[in-house]
């Protein structure tokens, strides 16, 4: 099949006059720039070129509440993958069609959706803006699935009204005044927001990866390991050193799910 057969056949399958097929066929290859390849054979296409048929049979319809583009960048090289990421983007703008897009990759989400929805094991953990995913993760899973690295999740205790970590009193953002009984505590804090301090836990340097525009710095306490980012070109300590949190980026979490009370 040619581009614009392929491009046609949803409207065609419909009974849409041959005029309407036409005019809509063309104002979808206009868009994902596939003018100029409608009379080519749609398999003597590039990779990316596939993608963006595939695209335009989702955009084609104009009788669909909703698109559903089921991990449609997974095979593209990534300078081609943030071309069509972009394109699409554009496209959203332009249409304001809802548009569901599945996929892995954190990236993506975080980079072209307005609203992310998290699930796991066939169960929304969480939906919200990437800002939200990000900064609150209401569960240990997003947490660690979103961002990279992912959230440090430790392990905690509740005592004296407040969590506790390796015996040490723990400020969070919003500090409850009780837990649930009989849960597993852990206090999560994403490695932005984890510093080294003139006090705090003591910790070891094991192992320092550098990515080019920050380093990542892994630590350890009492076999317990605490990532933290570090610009490049700021100064690490020696290999004992103490980091601190966040309170305002620091939560509790028993049995996986945040546990909060009154935001300051």
């Amino acid at each position: 099949m040619t581009v614009y057969d392929n491009l046609a056949f949803p409207l065609r399958n419909r009974g849409i006059p041959q005029a309407t097929v036409d005019a809509r066929v063309r104002q979808v290859a206009a868009m994902l720039d596939l003018e100029l390849t409608l009379n080519h054979r749609a398999a003597g296409l590039t990779a990316d070129g596939k993608q963006k048929i595939s695209l335009g049979r989702g955009l084609v319809r104009e009788d669909v509440a909703a698109i559903l583009f089921d991990e449609p960048l997974t095979v593209i090289d990534p300078h081609l993958k943030w071309r069509l990421r972009s394109k699409l983007k554009e496209l959203h703008q332009r249409l304001h069609t809802t548009m569901i897009y599945v996929t892995h990759d954190q990236t993506e989400a975080l980079t072209f959706a307005d609203q992310v929805v998290v699930m796991n094991e066939g169960t929304v953990v969480q939906a919200g803006t990437p800002v939200e995913l990000f900064e609150r993760p209401r569960h240990t899973f997003v947490g660690y699935f979103i961002g990279s690295p992912g959230m440090n999740v430790l392990p905690a205790t509740f005592e004296g009204g407040a969590p506790r970590l390796f015996g040490r009193a723990v400020e969070t953002a919003a500090p409850p005044k009780t837990t649930p009984p009989g849960t597993r505590l852990e206090i999560g804090v994403r490695p932005e927001f984890v510093r080294f301090s003139a006090a705090g836990i003591p910790v070891r340097i094991a192992k320092i990866s550098d990515t080019g525009r920050h380093r990542i710095v892994e630590t350890q306490h009492e076999n317990v390991t605490i990532r933290l980012l570090v610009r490049e070109g700021e100064q690490l300590p020696g290999e004992s050193a103490f980091v601190s949190f966040d309170p305002a980026h620091t939560q509790l979490y028993a049995d996986g799910w945040i546990v909060e009370g009154a935001r300051p």
